[in-house]
C-alpha cells in the first residue's frame, strides 16, 4: 500500500482515537452541554460527523457521497440523548470509514468518485474527509476541555512538558515511522490489557 493510503488510514485512526479519549472523560450531562443556545453540543457535533461518515463512505466507489437518505439539517438537532447512543453511532460511522478505505489499492487513488455531483479523485475525497473530521474533532476536544477545566487529561504533550518530550524523542535512534504510531500502539496496548 502506498505511503498516502497508509498515512491516511493512520490519520483517520488517530482522529478517531482523539474522539474516543475525549468521550471517556465526559459524562452524559457533559456531552449535551451547550455554551449558548446557538452553539452545538458535543453530541450534536458527533452526530453530524456520524451522518457525514455514513453518507460519504457507504458505497464509496459506486454512489454519490451525498446520499438521498441523509438528512444533514437534522444532524444539527438534539437527536442524541445519551452517551451510549453517541458511542454506538461513533463506532458505526468509523466502521463505515474503515470498511471503505482499508481495501483500497494504490492503483485506485486517481479513480473518480462523486460527492454532490462533483467528481473527485479518491485522493481528493480522502483528503476532503480527513480535513473535515480533524476540524470537527478539534471542536469536540476544545469544548470538552472547556467543560472539564482542571479535570481535563491532555490528549497531547501537556503544557510545560515539550522539552521533556523532545529530549526523550531525540534520545532514540532515528527511524522511519508515522507520528501516530505511538498513540495508536499505546491505545491498542491499553485495549488489550483491559480485555485480558
Amino acid at each position: 500500500m502506498s505511503s498516502f493510503l497508509t498515512s491516511a488510514i493512520k490519520q483517520f485512526e488517530y482522529y478517531k482515537l482523539l474522539g474516543d479519549k475525549t468521550f471517556k472523560q465526559l459524562s452524559e450531562k457533559d456531552i449535551l452541554y451547550k455554551p449558548s443556545d446557538s452553539d452545538n453540543s458535543i453530541a450534536v457535533i458527533a452526530n453530524h460527523l456520524i451522518g457525514n461518515m455514513l453518507s460519504r463512505w457507504t458505497d464509496f466507489l459506486t454512489a454519490d457521497g451525498e446520499k438521498e437518505w441523509r438528512n444533514r439539517d437534522q444532524e444539527f438537532e438534539d437527536v442524541i440523548k445519551t452517551k451510549q447512543e453517541l458511542l454506538d453511532g461513533w463506532e458505526k460511522g468509523w466502521s463505515c470509514v474503515f470498511n471503505a478505505i482499508k481495501p483500497l489499492k494504490d492503483t485506485q487513488v486517481e479513480d473518480l468518485i462523486v460527492i454532490r455531483n462533483q467528481q473527485h479523485t479518491i485522493t481528493e475525497a480522502i483528503n476532503r474527509q480527513l480535513c473535515h473530521y480533524a476540524y470537527h474533532i478539534g471542536q469536540l476536544v476544545f469544548l470538552a476541555k472547556v467543560i472539564k477545566k482542571e479535570d481535563w487529561t491532555s490528549l497531547s504533550i501537556p503544557k510545560g512538558k515539550s522539552k521533556d518530550y523532545n529530549k526523550e524523542k531525540f534520545s532514540q535512534e532515528s527511524k522511519r515511522a508515522h507520528f501516530t504510531d505511538e498513540f495508536i500502539d499505546t491505545n491498542n496496548d491499553n485495549n488489550n490489557s483491559r480485555n485480558e
